[in-house]
């Protein structure tokens, strides 16, 4: 609220090389937008009623409540601010895509959403850009996900192909946390499907807080260049029927939970555990935690972790990174495998 009283939404301001709080020399810098210029959105809106609001140049704030959408939101301008308040729920119908940015996104802000899968397997339930816009952002106005929740039934049954989709590069990803249900309803490994949890596109993408889980084929997929993640966190799927369902390759068990692709060059990692628990009551294995090209810059990932979760199940990691580290199993459970640098 401003001195008149007036509603205002605060949004900070981009910092670069920047660490601790933003507040301790004064008033952090950012802009104020007069909630004039939003779109407050209930669960009666539709998707057609919140993408025309967008695109004649509102922002959107979408108040708590199930949103069952008919029609993709669409974000059409730079700098749109989409905020949710007490995590409104977008659930797709028909197989659409939840919500989309068009274009570069060039500094779209989302934050404060659930993400929950439809009854009918949507491609993504966000994808921020269209296409690789690659040299078309600006990294001074880059846009940000923050607080970005994706789930994949346990309410209900529910299934996309993948969750997050970043094909702009720049991006900022703050806090998110990408779920095939373990549990609930509507789970089990025909009916909750999913293949990735989060896949990067952009290049230089960076990530502050990354939680995905259970997915079926690769966790992360990151193709873009020049990425970051700072901190990982992964449980590999628990409900893999057998091992010939779940291989990446011939000869290749189970699937890399961060796959980094094989044309990327450059990529740091920060902080990135992957953990396993097989309950099907056969041997499930999985032949790496994570797989990136061998002939990234030295040390390019630091303090990897894979760990085996129970004292009970079957299987497990048999390798942290590329072949190397050794295993964490059942033979060893609630054993730390680490390794600290790589390559």
């Amino acid at each position: 609220m401003d001195s008149s009283g007036s509603y205002d939404v605060f949004v900070p301001s981009v910092q670069l090389n920047s660490a601790g709080t933003t507040w301790a020399g004064g008033a952090t810098p950012g802009t104020s937008i007069p909630i004039e210029s939003f779109f407050i959105a209930s669960p009666a809106d539709s998707g057609a009623a919140i993408t025309a609001a967008l695109a004649s140049g509102k922002n959107l704030i979408l108040t708590p409540g199930v949103y069952q959408l008919d029609q993709t939101i669409e974000v059409t301008h730079p700098d749109t601010v989409v905020l949710g308040l007490g995590f409104p729920t977008l659930i797709p119908q028909k197989g659409i895509v939840a919500m989309r940015s068009v274009g570069s996104a060039q500094g779209v802000m989302i934050s404060g959403i659930l993400f929950d899968a439809g009854p009918t397997t949507s491609p993504a339930l966000l994808q921020i850009g269209t296409g690789n816009a690659g040299s078309k952002n600006d990294a001074s106005d880059p846009s940000v996900l923050s607080d970005g929740f994706f789930r994949i039934g346990g309410a209900a049954a529910g299934s996309a192909t993948n969750s997050l989709v970043v094909n702009s590069s720049n991006v900022i990803l703050d806090d998110i946390w990408a779920w095939r249900a373990d549990h609930g309803n509507g789970v089990g490994w025909n009916i909750n499907t999913a293949d990735s949890g989060v896949i990067v596109n952009g290049d230089n993408v960076t990530a502050y807080g990354l939680f995905v889980e259970h997915y079926q084929k690769y966790e992360v997929v990151w193709n873009g260049n020049g990425g970051t993640d700072i901190f990982f966190q992964n449980e590999m799927p628990y409900d893999p029927p057998s091992q010939a369902a779940w291989m990446e390759a011939p000869g290749v068990d189970g699937f890399a939970a961060f796959k980094v692709a094989d044309s990327v060059t450059r990529f740091s990692g920060y902080g990135m555990g992957s953990y396993s628990f097989f309950n099907q009551g056969v041997n499930i294995n999985a032949a790496n935690a994570f797989e990136v090209p061998a002939n990234l810059p030295g040390s390019s990932l630091h303090d990897l972790l894979t760990i085996f979760l129970s004292t009970s199940g079957s299987g497990g990691i048999l390798n942290v990174v590329n072949g190397q580290g050794g295993s964490s199993t059942i033979a060893k459970p609630d054993t730390p495998v680490t390794v600290l640098s790589y390559p």
